[in-house]
């Protein structure tokens, strides 16, 4: 189930048709911003989990 170039074209026309060309950038921009935070929270380790520490409550 790859996708080749003829499809992602259509994908393209219609995000294209849908938004239209003044909001693209705005969405490309929000979906950029939105994957970096996505990434930063998966490398931001919990702080319960950080060597050194105990794990779970203390009995």
């Amino acid at each position: 189930m790859g996708l080749g170039a003829p499809e992602l074209l259509i994908i393209l026309l219609v995000v294209l048709v849908l938004f239209g060309g003044a909001k693209l950038p705005k969405l490309a921009r929000s979906l950029g911003e939105a994957q970096k935070e996505f990434k930063k929270g998966m490398d931001h380790e919990p702080e319960a989990s950080k060597p050194g520490e105990p794990k779970g409550p203390a009995a």
